[in-house]
């Protein structure tokens, strides 16, 4: 096997595995309760007047 389809493969199958765990650390950082604060104040911007 050459070194491209081992690094291809290689890709395959534990690239998914890393951008999935990327994913499911940014949601739970997202849904932590010490962030409302923040997310509620960014909501409010579009309602400002300015």
């Amino acid at each position: 096997m050459s070194d491209y389809e081992s690094w291809r493969q290689f890709a395959a199958s534990w690239g998914m595995a890393y951008f999935a765990a990327i994913f499911v650390v940014a949601v739970i950082f997202a849904m932590l309760p010490s962030r409302k604060r923040a997310y509620d104040e960014a909501a409010q911007i579009p309602l400002r007047d300015d």
